[in-house]
Order: structure tokens, then sequence, then C-alpha cells
């Protein structure tokens, strides 16, 4: 309760000084370029439209120092979902306004020109960014709830959907969200036959990507197409689920029971019921792929932009299937005790090595506690990602931080989730850097 409290107090006054900072001044919106970063922006569309007030918005991949310096000195500025390990470089940026809506760490000093509403400055509350965002937007004005659904896709864009009912704060109730158990493979509002092609959490062995092993495995479950096409997740019956569960860990035994089954969230979405798992999925391929601006536009429900969304992430799972095998398969990896180090070089893209890290971490092949960290050019940059298997054990911001300390490179993320880019000639250096870090750890340990 108390909680709750404080965080009402630090919104009411935050919503009181960025909206008298903006009466008179135009504003501009730099927002993170993923599904909570995407949601974040479009929920602030939303209600600076109903306030009628004119802004430019910026999606960035990262916030470098050199953005910071390239943006316009006399508009009020809103970051959304990032700029919270940025804080330092924000203040010598010559910008006077900055608010800052965020949900990531905080290591540096408040500078003056900075207002910052982000639970992690009083406690350690799992929510995402588009959460806060909605949040602040229904301080501004209580009709903003209609974006309530957005908040909960950027939520589960960010992992934090187990985290749904303790971060609640009514953004479930807003939402209208309707709740339903069933099989954690999404979408669960698809024939499953087109599901099972592109699973690739879990990856099923001889059945992702593979059209004879999935007519073999729906076979085996007793499922059959009617009227030439198959059943939904959300349409099996209890026997129907019971026998596709079997036969997947029957393909991959690594996979434990309790991990198929879980709850699904479906959202009303163009006048569709939608698996917020697949909403987000879309949202998030469209803006790794270099569209953002169609993501954007798919949150707003611009019916243009659902075709695009759609056409895109169709290629995307391609190509994210084609990296989760390589990554498996034939991928360059250093082992050490508590943590495996992946360098995919330029064999997957930048723009999903966190993707295949983070579906490599919910893998049980690795014990709770283990840190993953992936690699990927990116032209002459090499972009780092960190994951811990079950969301536990060491900080992955700070071992990241530590590593990369002498190559003057930033660092964003969670404790448990974590990124950073570097000059690629240090490629070399920072996995050396790296392994001694991640070994001393294991000794302070």
């Amino acid at each position: 309760m108390l909680r709750e409290k404080r965080l009402e107090l630090e919104l009411k006054n935050f919503k009181k000084d960025f909206l008298e900072s903006i009466k008179n001044r135009p504003l501009q919106i730099i927002t993170h370029f993923d599904t909570d970063g995407i949601t974040s922006g479009a929920i602030m569309i939303k209600a600076l439209k109903r306030l009628d007030k004119a802004f430019n918005i910026r999606i960035v991949k990262n916030l470098t120092r050199e953005i910071i310096q390239e943006l316009p000195k006399d508009k009020v500025t809103l970051f959304l979902d990032l700029a919270s390990g940025s804080l330092e470089e924000l203040g010598k940026s010559g910008i006077e306004k900055i608010f800052i809506v965020d949900h990531h760490q905080v290591t540096e000093k408040i500078p003056d020109n900075v207002k910052i509403v982000n639970p992690e400055l009083w406690e350690k509350e799992k929510i995402s960014g588009a959460g806060m965002t909605y949040l602040f937007c229904k301080e501004i004005d209580s009709k903003n709830k209609e974006s309530a659904k957005l908040a909960v896709i950027g939520t589960i864009g960010d992992c934090l959907e187990k985290e749904l009912d303790s971060i609640n704060h009514g953004i479930l109730e807003d939402s209208e969200i309707k709740r339903k158990k069933g099989l954690m493979i999404y979408p669960a509002t698809r024939p499953i036959n087109r599901v099972l092609e592109y699973s690739s959490d879990p990856y099923i062995p001889g059945v992702t990507g593979n059209y004879k092993g999935i007519t073999e495995l729906l076979r085996e479950a007793g499922l059959t197409p009617e009227g030439g096409k198959y059943k939904s997740i959300i349409e099996l019956d209890e026997k129907e689920s019971r026998n596709l569960i079997t036969g997947i860990l029957l393909r991959n035994p690594e996979i434990k029971n309790k991990e198929l089954l879980g709850e699904l969230f479906l959202i009303k979405f163009y006048n569709k019921l939608e698996d917020a798992r697949e909403l987000s999925a879309k949202i998030n391929a469209c803006s790794r792929n270099g569209n953002s601006d169609v993501a954007l536009r798919f949150c707003l429900e611009d019916s243009k932009a659902k075709k695009e969304a759609e056409s895109i992430h169709v290629k995307y799972k391609q190509q994210l299937l084609s990296g989760i095998k390589y990554a498996q398969e034939e991928a360059e990896k250093i082992n050490g005790k508590g943590y495996l180090i992946l360098n995919a070089k330029d064999k997957i893209k930048d723009t999903i090595i966190g993707t295949v890290t983070s579906i490599l971490s919910h893998s049980p092949k690795y014990d709770q506690e283990t840190i993953i960290i992936g690699m990927a050019y990116d032209k002459e940059k090499l972009k780092i990602s960190g994951r811990s298997v079950g969301r536990k054990g060491r900080n992955i911001r700070e071992v990241l931080s530590n590593s990369v300390v002498q190559f003057n490179a930033e660092v964003g993320g969670h404790e448990f989730a974590a990124g950073a880019t570097i000059n690629k000639e240090y490629e070399e250096e920072f996995i050396t850097a790296l392994k001694k870090t991640l070994d001393l750890e294991v000794v302070k340990i």
C-alpha cells in the first residue's frame, strides 16, 4: 500500500512539472525500439493527441552519446523506456528540460535539468516501461485508460508476464483482457500447425520449421484438420492438449511439463481477439527489421500497418529460426562455470542476437542462474546481449559494466537482462575481459 502511495505521489508531481513545461514549448519524444519502448510511445502519442499537443517522436536502438549531443536544446525532451543509464551525459547535454519515464537501473546522480519517474529509485519493483508510461498518462487524464492493453503488450514484450499480477496497479482491470490457461506456444488464436512451424520458444526438434514433422506430431496427438483447417490452441480440449504436450516432451525431453502450460492473455486488437505474445512479437519484429514506424502505426491500429507488420513478422520468424539453429549447432561457444559466451559474429543479425540469447536462457539445458552472453556484428560495432537463466543470480548489468569499462562503452538494461555495444576491433580483448569478470564473480560467490 505504501509502495502504491509513493508511486502515486511521484506521478502527480511529475505530471505537474511536465504539463507546465510543455505549455509554451515544443516537445520531442525519444523512445526505445523494442516492444516495450514502441508501446510506450504509442501510449504517449494517444495521450498527447487528447491534449491537442504537437510533438515529434524519434525511435532509437541505443541512446548513444552522439544522439544526445545532436538533440535540439530548445525543446522539452521526454525519454520513454530509456535514459536512466545516461544521466551524466544528459546533464552535460545543454537541454534545459528533460523528463524520463523509465524502469531500468539508475546508477548515476540525477542532474538538475532532469526530472525522472522510475520505481528503481525507491523500490526494486518489476514494472515495464509501457506500464510506467501508462500510469503516467492515466494520471494526466483517466480517459487514457483505453491504452491499458498496450501497457500489457509492452509488459509481455519485456518478459514480465509472470509479474503482471504483482505489478498490476489496476492495469489488468483497465485493459479488459481475457485470461485463459493453456499451452504456452503462441499465437494461441491461430491454427496449431502454423504455430508449431515457427515455434522457437520452445524449440521442438524435428517439428519447428518441418512440415512433415508437424503433421506427424499432430497425427500422434489425434488432431486432424476440420474443413481443411486445424484447431487453435484455445480451441483444444483437455485430452488434445495433454496428447500434444506428450508429443512435444518426447521430442524435446529437456522441456519441463510445467513450462508448457501457463496463462494466456487475449486482447481485442483490430476488432479481433489476439494473443498478446503474438502482438508483442510482431511489434518487436518490425523494429528489429528497421521498420519502427510500422511497429508504432501497428500499435495505433492503423489499417495499412497491419499487413506490413504481418509480412515483416513472417520474414523475421524465418531469420530467428535460422539464428537459433546456428546458435545451437554451429556457433563458437565458450563454456565456463556458470556462464556461456556465444560469439555469432556475422552469422546472426545484431537485431536478433538479443532474442536468440533470451530464447536460449529459457532452455532447461542450462542451470538456473547461468549467465548467457550473445554477441553479433553490427557493421563496425559489436552488439552484446546478456541474459540470466531463471532471471536469478548475478547482476548482468554489473558484469557487462565491469567488462566494457576500458572500451568506453555504454551499458543498458536490467539486473537479469542487459546489453552493450563496443567497437568491433575490441572483440578479442572484450572476450578476455568478460571471462575474467565472470570467473572473478564465481570466486566471489
